[in-house]
């Protein structure tokens, strides 16, 4: 039952909620729209957040105006070629980068004994952590590149819960992005949400901003479930 829980780890996504690197995939994306000559938006880009590259790379393609047609190999050529602007653009990331409120947040759970992960579809999430000077502040960083499902499928957030030795059920996940929330709840995760609260129908909790988490609020909100 749930009040039996404990809470025992914090599951963190990367982008938009760690740090916003958003900006940094909309640029390479819309440069490898244009090379392909591929009308972008940044309404468009907000398809493409919690998704993974291959398949953000199919959906720019789906946009074209004449169809399309790529062999398997020129579609892996496109998803490196936009990773590669990528990584360039992200060199420029500093410790000033991490989101408001979350150096606090992550100390506060680490200070109570709990455990953190990050599970992020980013391939660059190692890089992106170096960058922000905050490797340290994480137990485990799953390998997306060993996992066979892409969120909204829970396997990220399983992984992580048994990588860092707990139960799904005494964890809490927080994510931007509505399939990233799926995830957490198909994972039988308490799901805290970051964004418009229109868009996280299924959140236990949705936060306006990173500014908002409160270790202590959500972990008596966590174990006060009846």
């Amino acid at each position: 039952m749930n009040e039996t829980r404990k809470l025992k780890a914090v599951i963190f996504d990367l982008d938009g909620v760690i740090t916003d690197t958003a900006e940094y995939h909309y640029q390479a994306w819309k440069a490898t729209a244009t090379e392909l000559g591929i009308p972008f938006t940044r309404e468009f880009n907000e398809n493409l957040k919690g998704v993974s590259r291959m398949d953000s790379l199919k959906l720019l393609l789906s946009q074209a105006e004449k169809p399309v047609s790529y062999s398997d190999e020129e579609l892996v050529q496109l998803a490196d070629r936009k990773n590669k602007l990528y990584v360039e653009l992200i060199e420029t990331i500093t410790p000033a980068d991490l989101l408001p409120g979350i150096t606090e947040f992550v100390a506060d759970i680490r200070s109570a004994g709990l455990k953190t992960g990050i599970a992020s579809a980013s391939k660059n999430a190692i890089a992106v952590l170096t960058r922000l000077g905050v490797m340290d502040q994480f137990d485990v960083i799953v390998d997306v590149t060993k996992l066979k499902n892409n969120k909204p499928d829970p396997e990220i957030f399983l992984t992580a819960a048994a990588q860092l030795g707990v139960e799904p059920a005494d964890c809490i996940g927080v994510e931007d992005a509505a399939s990233g929330v799926d995830a957490i709840k198909g994972a039988g995760m308490f799901a805290v949400a970051i964004g418009n609260a229109a868009h996280f129908p299924h959140a236990d909790v949705v936060l306006s901003s990173t500014v908002e988490l409160d270790f202590r609020i959500l972990a008596q909100t966590f174990e006060g479930r009846s």
